[in-house]
């Protein structure tokens, strides 16, 4: 096949960059592993992680849009109280972790209306399933790109005059040539307070293998797997208990506390999430379907996502490494003991142990199984980019000033804590105190690969950066930036290079950003 541009992976940033080509003018073939575009946001089916600003300012307007779609989309199809239909700020889920908490077969279905007009016109073409497994380079130009459907090993050589790496853990990367980290840098190579002593390649973040669930009348007890033991036994050092409890530490003092799930609770629980990370509960922490939005009667149960510190694997890396199947079937080994756990043994705050009334929904989730079609990654190759994001440069404490962090070259915003949860190396929770930042130009240019742009967690951050810079708006910033640099790049006859390192260049491709929604400078406010 050949194209303008080829977006390798399918994941949220690739969805924006898509969008962003597209509505250029441009041709595309994107290829994706799982059966639902977005990645994080649907077949990881994680609900998104957003600033407290999020519905006044600091994302892109193409975000914007996703958001409303999927309001929208309550608002058409589902039964909503007058309260819930009149509130401008819908939270189908009432979830603590972001103000849309919503089920990933919605986002989903909203990915697939903003993508269908240009599918019906041959402008897109997504290849599905589809992973990377070879690449042509010649003089630094990604010349081709190969797929394999992994269920029959059929390939698809794709020929672009432009290649995006969407993919979730940078796959292009290493494929390509291109230049990247993997893992922990040592303190002495950043300058990162908080970076370790001597680098490290397999320290990455834990993944999560997340799943959906309700509780309703009757036995939905699980088979009892058969590591349930091993797992019923493991501790981590530094937890405070068994990783099948309720017992997880906080992320900002790093005690061990004990948490709660009070399932189909009647009131809410609210808090200011720059002081309450809001995990206190897990049933109302990403909870994606709240009985009082809808009509009385129309849910037997509240819905839940299942994305908790005690689902974290921390057994190995998927990155480099030849034991990437066993690490991910470990994952998952995890989470289903979790789920019996729940079932059987959990302390009940009634005094009873565990919850048959559990059941897994794989029905919304895409799955047989009841977990998520994907695990959900949160650290990724990184490019050697012409700009480096190090902790020094957003971190509050690390700058002395809580305000905007701001870079030449502005492509985006975000906001978020450092927040890394527990390594493959060992680590406990690493979180920071964040300012406001924003997103260099020169974070989205391998500093050799001519013709390669990363458009997801792959950009040129640090092992602590990442932290901040990996969740949903941000990587949505990061793909439609990608994208529109890209665009620029095709109409123009220039390199992403060329455009990072001339000033009139970056000028105008700000130009064309901003007209296009992307915002690039905060206000004047405090980061948490």
């Amino acid at each position: 096949m050949s194209t303008e541009v080829a977006i390798i992976g399918g994941g949220l940033g690739s969805v924006a960059a898509a969008l962003a080509l597209l509505q250029r003018g441009r041709r595309v073939v994107m290829t994706e592993e799982y059966a639902w575009l977005g990645g994080q946001l649907t077949s990881q089916a994680v609900p998104p992680d957003e600033h407290i600003w999020v519905e006044q300012f600091g994302v892109t307007a193409r975000y914007r849009a996703l958001r409303e779609g999927i309001r929208r989309y309550y608002r058409d199809h589902y039964p909503l109280t007058s309260a819930a239909r009149a509130d401008r700020e819908l939270n189908p889920g009432r979830g603590r972790v972001s103000r849309l908490c919503h089920e990933p077969r919605v986002a989903d279905a909203v990915i697939t209306e903003l993508l269908a007009p240009y599918r019906s016109t041959g402008r897109l073409t997504v290849l599905q399933p589809c992973v990377p497994v070879a690449a042509e380079v010649t003089g630094g130009v990604v010349r081709t790109v190969t797929v394999a459907d992994p269920r029959t090993g059929v390939e698809t050589v794709i020929s672009a005059e432009f290649v995006l790496d969407g993919t979730e853990t940078g796959d292009l990367l290493p494929l390509t040539g291109t230049e990247y980290v993997v893992g922990a840098e040592a303190r002495s190579d950043t300058g990162e307070p908080s970076a370790a002593e001597v680098a490290d390649p397999a320290n990455v973040q834990s993944i999560a293998w997340c799943f959906v669930f309700d509780h309703v009348a009757g036995d939905h007890t699980i088979e009892r797997p058969d590591d349930y033991d091993f797992w019923r036994s493991f501790e981590l050092p530094f937890w405070g208990a068994p990783m099948l409890s309720f017992v997880a530490p906080n992320p900002r003092t790093l005690a061990p506390e004990e948490r709660t799930m009070n399932v189909n609770p009647a009131a809410d629980v609210t808090g200011d999430p720059r002081f309450d990370a809001g995990d206190n509960d897990l049933w109302q922490f990403r909870r994606i379907a709240a009985r009082q939005n809808f009509a009385d009667g129309f849910y037997d149960s509240d819905i839940v996502l299942a994305n908790w510190p005690q689902l974290d694997y921390v057994g190995g890396s998927i990155i480099d490494t030849d034991d990437r199947a066993v690490h991910l079937l470990a994952a998952k080994a995890q989470s289903r003991a979790y789920v019996y756990w729940l079932q059987t043994e959990a302390p009940r705050p009634d005094g009873g142990r565990g919850w048959p009334g559990l059941r897994l929904r794989g029905d919304l989730v895409g799955t047989t199984d009841g977990f998520a079609q994907a695990p959900y990654i949160r650290e990724s190759r990184r490019i050697r980019a012409l700009t480096t994001v190090r902790e020094q440069d957003i971190s509050i404490k690390a700058r002395g000033y809580d305000g905007p962090a701001r870079f030449d070259a502005s492509v985006g915003v975000g906001m978020y804590r450092i927040d890394l949860h527990p390594s493959t190396g060992g680590d406990n929770y690493i979180d920071v105190e964040c300012a406001p930042f924003e997103i260099p130009l020169g974070a989205l240019v391998p500093v050799a690969t001519q013709n390669l742009v990363p458009a997801a967690k792959n950009i040129g951050t640090t092992h602590i950066t990442n932290g901040a810079y990996r969740l949903h708006p941000v990587e949505w910033n990061i793909g439609e930036s990608a994208g529109e640099l890209v665009a620029f790049c095709l109409e123009n006859g220039l390199s992403p290079h060329q455009v990072a390192t001339d000033d009139t260049l970056v000028d105008r491709l700000q130009s064309r950003l901003s007209e296009a929604g992307v915002e690039l400078h905060w206000p004047e406010i405090a980061g948490y």
